[in-house]
């Protein structure tokens, strides 16, 4: 009896995943046992797919994406699995299905779950998610110094892990503003190189400046000089002529502004970056802190309030969540969609980067803070408590003094108030008519 052919095309190079201890094999075979204990042991950074028969198994880390599309033959289902939207419109093509595409078709599997697929034909059911990271929520005692000293632990053991898997010739580089993420990440592996005896010297400090300006470069001076780490900095200077935000589109897949707009100036650092060390492979950025402790500006978004921020589990990491009517099919939420703002970009131009706040170690920490005590409903309390948490435990952990700037974007940062106004408009209707167009 003929029955219908399930087939997976994978076109993730098995060369992109990176494991720190675990090989591919045995992750996959993690990803097939359906135990979430098991996925979630898998260090490193991953986009993996395992197939069963019919059973088809998704997931990722955090940082980086993983979208599949389901494509029709004659003799069954194809499922085809990327990184890339474009990358899957191609391969449609190649094959002779491209009247079957449009972006919107494509789906995200999101962070933390295992998504699980059965390829069996028309109709074809919808996929099966199942939760693999589910951290205990204020769990930790209110106390700044403890919630400090537990939360750079995390980081720092992130990096060294990290640290430990890498080349120890390969210099590091950080996207560096001076601001709380970006410093505590410079901080932990300064400590961590002179712990091991390796040279400082190894490590650098990028920051962006647009036209010799923003506010980002004259921060970052002052944070090495407080910190006696002037010799790691070096300001990139790139004309704000270079930016553009539609080409920032079409690398990310996306219409977002904020998004756009940091992507827009991520692609200029890490172009020139590029431009003046041809074989400089490895980057740490503080991507993912913002969204640990809540750090952003609840007034700007009308859909939010204190309170849905405060008790939404990793509600800036994943979004409404799966089960939720807004939870997105094509990108998912939160930074579990925003990811690729860092990933794209790096990958782009050869980059291999790796953001320690996007750990699940990390993040378990981040939702064992008892925000609602801490915060009592108070927008200003909110805001405050990042820096006094980290500040706090940069003192315990790694004995720094660490200064602690107010808030503000990448893209704003980098520009001149009035260049950021001009460049940043936040034109979301331009933005994505632009992305629709690519694939018209």
């Amino acid at each position: 009896m003929n029955q219908p052919v399930a087939r997976v095309v994978n076109l993730i190079p098995d060369s992109s995943q990176r494991f720190w201890s675990v090989d591919l094999v045995a992750a996959r075979r993690a990803l097939l046992a359906a135990d979430p204990a098991g996925v979630l042991s898998i260090d490193g950074s991953f986009a993996l797919v395992a197939q069963e028969g019919e059973r088809v198994v998704l997931a990722r880390s955090l940082e980086r994406p993983l979208r599949y599309f389901l494509a029709k033959a004659a003799d069954g289902p194809v499922l085809i699995v990327a990184e890339r939207i474009d990358e899957i419109a191609v391969e449609l093509s190649r094959r002779g299905w491209a009247d079957q595409f449009h972006p919107s078709y494509t789906r995200m599997a999101p962070a933390h779950h295992v998504t699980t697929l059965r390829l069996i034909g028309c109709p074809d059911p919808n996929p099966v998610y199942r939760r693999f990271f589910d951290p205990p929520r204020g769990t930790l005692p209110p106390d700044l110094d403890r919630l400090g000293r537990h939360y750079i632990e995390a980081l720092y053991s992130e990096l060294r892990s990290w640290l430990a898997a890498q080349d120890p010739a390969a210099p590091i580089g950080v996207p560096f503003s001076g601001g709380i993420d970006s410093g505590s990440v410079l901080l932990c592996l300064n400590k961590l190189l002179l712990d091991q005896g390796q040279p400082p010297t190894r490590l650098k400090a990028f920051t962006l400046s647009l036209d010799g300006a923003g506010d980002d470069a004259r921060q970052a001076r002052e944070f090495l000089q407080r910190t006696d780490l002037e010799m790691l900095g070096e300001t990139i200077e790139v004309p704000s002529a270079a930016l553009d935000p539609l080409r920032a589109v079409a690398v990310i897949e996306d219409y977002k502004p904020l998004d756009v707009e940091c992507a827009a100036v991520n692609l200029a650092l890490l172009e020139a970056i590029r431009s003046r060390y041809p074989e400089w492979r490895l980057l740490v950025d503080g991507d993912g802190g913002d969204e640990n402790l809540k750090d952003y500006p609840i007034e700007a978004n009308s859909e939010l309030t204190i309170r849905s921020v405060v008790n939404n589990r990793m509600l800036y990491q994943e979004g409404w969540g799966v089960e939720s009517l807004k939870h997105s099919l094509t990108y998912s939420g939160g930074y579990s969609r925003g990811c690729v703002r860092g990933y794209a970009c790096a990958s782009r131009y050869g980059f291999v980067s790796f953001s320690p706040y996007t750990r699940a170690p990390v993040i378990a920490v981040a939702e064992a803070v008892p925000f609602v005590e801490l915060t009592c409903g108070s927008h200003e309390r909110l805001y405050a408590l990042k820096g006094e948490i980290v500040r706090r435990g940069v003192r315990a952990v790694l004995g720094y003094e660490m200064p602690i700037y107010p808030k503000r974007r990448f893209q704003h940062g980098s520009a001149a108030p009035e260049t950021a106004a001009r460049l940043f408009t936040e034109d979301e209707a331009r933005y994505r008519r632009h992305f629709h167009a690519l694939h018209a």
